[in-house]
């Protein structure tokens, strides 16, 4: 099973769950099964069209999935996805 880390801002939406393992071959399967189990997730994951939201970063290791394959990019069994939101702020 893969594990997809969730930032403390969203385990809110996880009953508090840091890491949950999922059954997932690719990244988009891996999201949709997560907000199966979590669908609070969803407005904060994707946006109203059903796109990634833009402050949501998505590492498979150090890898930023956006440089790989998308949203498509293929899991192995004992494959990290974290999910990592942008940080902004300041005057």
């Amino acid at each position: 099973m893969s594990i997809i880390r969730i930032p403390t801002p969203l385990r809110v939406y996880t009953n508090g769950n840091s890491e949950i393992k999922l059954e997932a071959k690719t990244v988009a399967e891996a999201l949709a099964n997560l907000i199966a189990f979590y669908p609070a997730l969803l407005p904060h994951i994707y946006n109203e069209n059903g796109e990634l939201r833009p402050f949501v970063n998505l590492f498979l290791g150090d890898e930023n999935i956006m440089e790989l394959q998308g949203l498509s990019t293929p899991l192995k069994e004992t494959d990290r996805l974290l999910i990592i939101p942008s940080i902004a702020g300041g005057c």
